[in-house]
């Protein structure tokens, strides 16, 4: 179900980071396949389907899932252990996030809902997340705070909602089948954004789960 959709009425607006506010889908998805190919390119192919397949889920977990299950099957010879992978994921991300487009319309939504509280939760790690933020300059828009792993989403909303910092009504903007799930468990609304998004058949999918999908934040109104 794709529409034009009003924010007006909801108290606080949870953004996921990638595909969502910044196009960096990509970005992740060819650092994933740099930090793992001295594994071999079977492997980091390997690594990659993966990491589409379950997106939201935190670098940590992926790159866990990878020497337990992925490395042994497809690797060529032995590479990288865990913290040189998530050290050399971490070189590549960071030039991508700093220089990939933000999302048109972001900065107007800003504008349009001046007392409506924001929030990033994300899988993206939580450091890197804020200073990428800082450095773009748009820290400030997410007053309720900038989240992401190693706790996962649906820790995290737990612990925001218990604090008071998410207030109902609120919504949460996501790219993923995990943003949706980990919305619909902490008893947010869900949006769906298809512009940026790597879900494979996204539209089948949203429509059997009766789910708001729009282009991008630019088709987000106050």
């Amino acid at each position: 179900m794709s529409q034009q959709i009003s924010v007006s009425d909801y108290t606080t607006l949870v953004f996921d980071c990638d595909g969502v506010v910044l196009d960096s889908n990509q970005v992740k998805t060819e650092a994933f396949y740099q930090a793992t190919l001295s594994y071999g390119e079977a492997a980091a192919q390997a690594m990659v389907n993966y990491h589409v397949a379950h997106g939201g889920i935190s670098r940590y977990k992926k790159f866990a899932h990878f020497l337990e299950q992925i490395a042994p099957l497809h690797a060529e010879q032995q590479g990288p252990d865990l913290e040189a992978l998530l050290q050399a994921y971490a070189g590549h991300v960071l030039k991508g996030l700093l220089s990939c487009e933000m999302a048109p319309g972001l900065e107007a939504l800003r504008q349009q809902t001046p007392n409506a509280r924001w929030l990033i939760v994300s899988g993206g790690d939580q450091a890197e997340l804020r200073d990428v933020f800082a450095q773009r300059g748009i820290a400030g828009w997410f007053d309720g705070g900038i989240f992401g792993s190693p706790d996962t989403k649906d820790e995290i909303l737990a612990r925001e909602l218990a604090s008071g910092t998410i207030r109902q009504p609120a919504l949460f903007l996501g790219d993923s089948k995990y943003d949706h799930q980990a919305a619909s468990a902490a008893g947010l609304d869900f949006v769906f954004l298809s512009g940026w998004s790597e879900v494979e058949r996204w539209k089948v999918w949203s429509d059997r789960n009766r789910i708001i999908s729009i282009p991008s934040l630019a088709n987000i109104s106050a």
